[in-house]
């Protein structure tokens, strides 16, 4: 009743505004929900990860082997040097 007693550029306004708007709505609902999957997800892979960091940790300790090793080959090698070999 309202509407028809408004002109019909006011109608037409209304009526684009109205789609405009529902499109927005939906475009912003879609972005939110998938961002919630995103999130659901990297928490799923969160807790394999920490478990990684955790059993991967002693192998920060192997760069002082290596150092240590190379060390030691360095000294053999001089030792056999001096020996004639």
């Amino acid at each position: 009743m309202v509407l028809a007693a408004l002109p019909f550029s006011w109608t037409l306004a209304y009526s684009i505004t109205a789609v405009v708007s529902a499109v927005v709505v939906a475009l912003v609902l879609t972005v939110v929900l998938q961002a919630f999957s995103i999130a659901h997800e990297a928490l799923l892979i969160n807790g394999p990860l920490k478990e990684a960091v955790v059993h991967t940790a002693p192998l920060v300790e192997l760069n002082k082997t290596i150092e240590n090793a190379e060390v030691i080959v360095d000294g053999l090698y001089r030792g056999r040097k001096r020996l004639g070999g």
